[in-house]
């Protein structure tokens, strides 16, 4: 059996380590595997999360990094960057209108699509929700980065932990509406221990131990998911 993860920095496992942005090897494709092998499971993990990504872009390489690597399974989690602003933009104008990089609309219609062609492909379409964040950290960071009067338009329409559980709620939602598996990594992750040490200082990303218990959510999701069809099958 074949899974790809597909996604943004989150799936490819980016992290900050003393400071510095940085790629762990301890991504959750990575401990996936691990997981899956342990158990002695003949399962395939393929990393295909691009830093950076929103889903305009996962959008535009669907049928390269998904469609034609035929897997069983496409494991989609991306959000966070779709729903971040562009923060030097926001900086440099505080009191006007900014809008998400990728609007409610948009972002909510290029999961659909993925979603469809991906079932229409013969593949198996599993959506995993929006990790959770930390904003203190977050906003200190991109305060540091770019300028405190951001604080100002954040006090007036809500920053990244408001629209990232919009978005998340959307997200919910839209998986409901088509019928398909959906992972809440969201609380699973909350439940697996303190926050702290779960993400990043950057208030976004995972740390190792984030990615652990992000993977075994989802391989605890997935196991139970691939018993009850190899039930339905003997």
């Amino acid at each position: 059996m074949k899974i790809i993860c597909f996604g943004d920095s989150l799936t490819r496992g980016v992290s900050i380590v003393k400071g510095r942005l940085r790629i762990l090897k301890e991504s959750y494709p990575t401990s996936l595997q691990e997981l899956f092998s342990s158990n002695k499971n003949d399962v395939t993990v393929v990393n295909k999360g691009v830093f950076n990504d929103n889903s305009d872009l996962l959008l535009e390489r669907l049928e390269k990094d998904v469609i034609h690597e035929k897997p069983d399974y496409v494991i989609v989690g991306v959000g966070g960057n779709d729903c971040n602003f562009k923060w030097e933009e926001v900086a440099n104008n505080p009191l006007k209108e900014h809008k998400a990089i990728v609007p409610l609309d948009r972002y909510l219609h290029n999961i659909k699509t993925m979603i469809n062609q991906i079932s229409q492909s013969g593949i198996t379409p599993v959506i995993s929700t929006l990790p959770p964040l930390d904003p203190v950290r977050y906003y200190k960071n991109i305060s540091e980065k770019y300028s405190p009067s951001i604080s100002h338009w954040i006090s007036q329409v809500g920053g990244i932990d408001y629209w990232h559980g919009v978005y998340n709620h959307h997200l919910n939602q839209l998986a409901e509406e088509l019928n398909i598996m959906k992972i809440d990594v969201r609380t699973g992750i909350k439940k697996a221990g303190n926050l702290v040490d779960l993400i990043s200082d950057d208030g976004i990303h995972l740390t190792a131990e984030g990615y652990k218990a992000l993977s075994a959510e989802i391989h605890r999701n997935l196991l139970s998911t691939i018993a009850l069809q190899n039930k339905k099958l003997c």
